[in-house]
C-alpha cells in the first residue's frame, strides 16, 4: 500500500509541476484520488481462480441479460458450456446472448424466456427446457428484484415471488433432469440481507401494503433463500446435485432499479461497491471450482464459507415448515 501512495504522490507532482494551472492536471490529481479512495476503501472481494472447464455441459442463469447474471454467463460461455440466459425480456435476452457470445468467443449461447413473476411462465420455461435439453449441469437462481410494494401475477408480495417462490418451483421442476448428469451444481444467490429477515407465516405475501417494509420484504425472501439451500441440500443426500447459496457482496446493479431513492443514491456510492464482474466471483466458484467438489448446504461469500448468523436460517422446524407451505404456494406435486 505505501508503494501504492509513493506512486501515487509522484503521479501527481509530476503533472502539477508540468501542467500548474490547466484543467488537465486537476482532472489528473482528481483521478488519481478516486483510484485511490476505490483502491483503500472500495469493496473487491474473492476471485474464483479455477481454470475447470465446462465442455459438454449445460448451464442455466435466470437473470442473465445484465450485472452479476451476464458476467457469470460470460464466464461460463469462455469456459466452453452451452450456456442459457433465462430472462424476461425477449430483446435484452437476445442482445445478452450476442453480447455473450462476443466476450467468449462461443456460439453455444442461447436465451430461454421466463418472467419470474409467473409461476405459469416458470412451468413453461422448464417444459421448453426438459423437452430440449440432454442434460442440464449447472443451475444459477442469479435473479433478484428490490421494489417498492406490488403482487405478482399469482397474487403474491413480489419479492417473495420472484426471489424465491419462483426459484423454488423452477429448481424442483429441474431437478430431476440434473440428477442424470455425473455431477450437477445449484447455485442459489442470496444477500448478506438474510441476517435481518424474519420468516412470518402469517404474512409471507403481503395482500396490501398497509404494514409494508420493502427491506423487510427482501430480507425475508434472502432468508427464505438461504433455508430452501439447506433443506434442499438434505433432500438431495445420495445424489450426485450439490446446492449452496452465496452472498454477491454490494454490487453495483439495477436490482434496486424499481426504487426511485436507490436509483439515485446508488450512483454516488458507486466507487465504494463491487463490479458485477467482482460479485459474479462467488457464484462462478460455487458452479466450476474443484474445491467445491460435493459441498452442499453451505452459505459463502467472497469465495469463503460464511456462519449463518440468523437463529431461523438454521432452525429445521421453519425449514420444514416454509417447504411445505412454498410447495402448497406454487402447486408443487409432491
Amino acid at each position: 500500500m505505501n508503494e501504492l501512495w509513493n506512486s501515487a504522490r509522484v503521479m501527481v507532482a509530476s503533472v502539477l509541476t508540468t501542467y500548474p494551472y490547466s484543467i488537465f492536471s486537476w482532472t489528473a490529481v482528481a483521478g488519481v484520488s478516486l483510484y485511490l479512495i476505490k483502491r483503500c476503501f472500495g469493496s473487491r472481494g474473492g476471485v474464483c481462480y479455477s481454470k475447470a472447464r465446462l465442455d459438454g455441459k449445460t448451464a442455466i442463469i435466470t437473470g442473465a441479460n445484465t450485472g452479476i447474471g451476464l458476467e457469470t454467463a460470460v464466464d461460463f460461455a469462455q469456459r466452453n458450456g452451452r450456456v442459457i440466459l433465462a430472462c424476461r425480456s425477449k430483446d435484452k435476452g437476445e442482445a445478452a446472448v450476442e453480447l455473450v457470445k462476443k466476450r467468449s468467443g462461443n456460439n453455444d449461447v442461447l436465451f430461454v424466456q421466463l418472467d419470474l413473476s409467473s409461476l405459469e411462465s416458470v412451468r413453461q420455461f422448464c417444459s421448453a427446457i426438459l423437452s430440449n435439453e440432454q442434460r442440464i449441469d449447472v443451475l444459477v437462481n442469479n435473479a433478484g428484484l428490490f421494489c417498492n410494494f406490488s403482487t405478482s401475477v399469482d397474487g403474491y408480495e413480489m419479492q417473495f415471488a420472484v426471489n424465491h417462490l419462483s426459484h423454488f418451483l423452477l429448481t424442483n421442476l429441474l431437478l430431476d433432469k440434473m440428477k442424470q448428469a455425473p455431477s450437477a451444481r445449484i447455485v442459489i444467490v442470496s444477500s448478506e440481507g438474510y441476517q435481518y429477515g424474519k420468516i412470518d407465516f402469517n404474512n409471507l405475501h403481503t395482500p396490501d401494503d398497509t404494514q409494508y417494509k420493502a427491506f423487510n420484504a427482501y430480507a425475508q425472501s434472502k432468508l427464505a433463500n438461504i433455508i430452501f439451500t439447506r433443506s434442499l441440500s438434505k433432500k438431495l443426500q445420495n445424489t450426485q446435485v450439490t446446492v449452496n447459496a452465496v452472498h454477491p457482496g454490494k454490487v453495483y446493479t439495477e436490482i434496486a432499479r424499481n426504487v426511485w431513492f436507490l436509483r439515485i443514491v446508488m450512483p454516488l456510492f458507486k466507487i465504494f461497491l463491487k463490479s458485477p464482474w467482482q460479485g459474479a466471483q462467488t457464484s462462478i466458484y460455487c458452479a466450476v471450482s474443484e474445491d467445491m467438489e460435493g459441498v452442499s448446504g453451505q452459505y459463502l461469500a467472497d469465495c469463503k464459507f460464511k456462519k449463518l448468523t440468523n437463529p431461523q436460517a438454521t432452525d429445521d422446524a421453519i425449514a420444514e415448515r416454509l417447504w411445505e407451505v412454498s410447495s402448497e404456494m406454487v402447486g408443487l406435486d409432491d
